[in-house]
């Protein structure tokens, strides 16, 4: 009952703020213990518009500066707000009631985003990650802040990229100077990858923040980042919905974090995605993250939100790999601990990827109750790299303790299979897969079955990086202590490729799984294999192995 007392009160206050105009209202709630008063400011008496066409920002930053005074809400009542640079402060809440869309202007001379602050660490990392100040709506090491829906941010006037900043003829010249351009070990920063002064790449960018929650909004078209938290703690996401042409939601960095039924269509780039980059100057792990109830996908932009939920983009070659996944990585220096996501949905989009390949650890993960359908390249990929994109003398990390349980995947793409693969003297340690059922769409020949994918120990970690797989179920490389259990594995069309490809690899336990075979084909390739058993797996009798350097079952 209190609950329905504070929201009828809430709602009548917004009301009352739109009506009295000049003042803020103050909202008593229904306590007998309590006789506190939240402010509510609206934008509107503080000058905004709302038609879409003058610029707003004035007037937004003016309700903001008002309500961190003593701290309130800033309430934006239905319309369209044309903006700029929106800067957050520590105890407010934005709240964008339905109907309220702020939308990100296009750079003009009359209005341009607050530059990009300077990172002496961005060489590191590409220019989005090493920036906030240039978006459409920005916080620095604040407490206390919230961005509450159920309106809409529209990143309209945003870039993806540097190049989106610039002419054709600008980029022409850019590009023309790249042999002359100053040689950085891994490449950045760069003037092309830059986004050019007045521009901006994210819709929410937040940076060294603590209690922080974004809840019920929906963003369209947010540019690099819809969401970008980079260090930021107790963090919760809930009930967001984002249909964009680049990453969804990036947790960098963060702690204490909490994704619950969020929706992010993203064909061009990842969904939802844990990183832990080197742009706060030091390696600071991702950890205590929770990831629940969501989907992702790679419908063509737009079409989540309008409820069509289209597939028809193509590339200039006829083909699309839609992204849309969850993936951790690849920016990896701090690592990945403690971290579980459960009841999620994959849908027309790449598979889960856990990649740490800058030297953190990747350890302490639980993956379950996962559907995947129409998977775009590998359902499953595990990577331990030695990319090292950090300062020098950093260690080759670690990816130890993950299980992944409960998943089922339809109509996966046949040339990757799924991959566990770490580096020569790095194993994948400690994995457990259980109860997976995985069809793959098959079609596989002889001369894939022949194929030895090279290593590529330091490469840009993704798994066409190896080319196209000589198994179609599971390729394993690099692994000490794997067990396997209940695992499905069938195609649509025969393969004649083997199920699993095993090399290198140490405590290997396999225990009932079922696995469609053609004719002469061998259900598992061994190479340089230790301490291997399997057991209920037919028609494979029970078998262990103690070591063997070739051999084929």
């Amino acid at each position: 009952m209190r609950i329905a007392n504070k929201t009828w009160i809430l709602l009548v206050a917004i009301l009352a703020a739109i009506e009295l105009g000049t003042q803020p209202v103050r909202v008593v709630h229904s306590s007998a213990q309590r006789s506190d008063t939240s402010p509510i400011y609206n934008v509107k008496t503080f000058g905004a518009t709302g038609d879409g066409k003058t610029l707003d920002t004035p007037a937004i930053n003016k309700t903001i500066d008002a309500a961190a005074a003593g701290g309130g809400t800033v309430y934006f009542p239905a319309g369209n707000y044309l903006s700029v640079s929106i800067h957050l402060k520590s105890n407010i809440a934005l709240y964008l009631d339905q109907g309220a869309t702020i939308i990100a202007a296009s750079t003009s001379e009359v209005a341009k985003y607050d530059l990009p602050e300077p990172n002496e660490w961005d060489k590191y990392q590409d220019f989005g990650h090493s920036h906030w100040h240039n978006s459409l709506i920005w916080g620095e090491n604040l407490t206390n802040v919230s961005i509450l829906g159920p309106g809409m941010i529209w990143g309209k006037g945003l870039v993806r990229n540097g190049g989106q900043s610039r002419s054709q003829q600008q980029n022409d010249v850019l590009n023309a100077a790249r042999a002359t351009e100053p040689k950085q070990p891994f490449g950045y920063p760069n003037p092309r990858d830059a986004v050019e002064p007045g521009w901006a790449n994210k819709s929410i960018a937040l940076k060294l923040c603590r209690n922080v929650i974004i809840r019920d909004i929906s963003i369209l078209h947010g540019g690099h980042f819809a969401i970008l938290a980079t260090g930021v703690d107790n963090l919760t996401i809930d009930n967001v919905k984002i249909d964009t042409n680049r990453d969804g939601i990036d947790i960098d960095a963060c702690k204490n974090v909490r994704v619950s039924n969020c929706t992010v269509n993203s064909p061009f780039d990842d969904g939802i995605c844990p990183k832990s980059s080197f742009a706060l100057g030091y390696a600071r792990a991702t950890e205590n993250v929770t990831i629940t109830n969501c989907q992702v996908s790679g419908y063509d932009e737009g079409t989540l939100l309008d409820g069509t939920y289209k597939r028809d983009f193509k590339n200039q070659t006829g083909t699309f790999s839609p992204t849309g996944r969850i993936k951790f990585g690849t920016e990896s220096n701090g690592g990945f601990k403690n971290i579980t996501i459960d009841n999620c949905v994959f849908d027309y989009c790449r598979g889960l990827a856990l990649e740490t390949v800058d030297g953190g650890l990747l350890e302490d993960v639980t993956i379950s109750n996962i559907t995947m359908r129409d998977i775009a390249n590998c359902p499953i990929f595990l990577r331990l790299g030695s990319r090292m994109r950090g300062p020098s003398g950093a260690l080759v990390g670690a990816l130890r303790r993950v299980t992944l349980s409960n998943i089922i995947v339809y109509n996966a793409e046949p040339k990757y299979a799924s991959i566990i693969s770490g580096i020569p003297g790095h194993d994948i340690e400690d994995v457990t897969l259980n109860n997976i059922r995985i069809y793959y769409k098959g079609g596989g020949t002889k001369q894939q079955a022949a194929l030895e994918p090279p290593e590529k120990e330091t490469d840009y970690p993704e798994p066409a990086m190896f080319g196209e797989i000589p198994a179609y179920g599971f390729f394993i490389r690099h692994v000490r202590g794997l067990e396997m259990s209940d695992i499905t594995l069938k195609y649509l069309k025969e393969d004649v490729r083997p199920p699993f490809v095993i090399s290198d690899a140490k405590v290997i336990d396999v225990n009932h799984v079922q696995m469609d075979r053609a004719s002469s084909v061998p259900s598992i390739i061994l190479r340089d294999v230790e301490d291997f058993s399997i057991r209920q797996s037919f028609p494979l009798q029970d078998l262990r192995l103690n070591k063997v350097s070739s051999r084929r079952l």
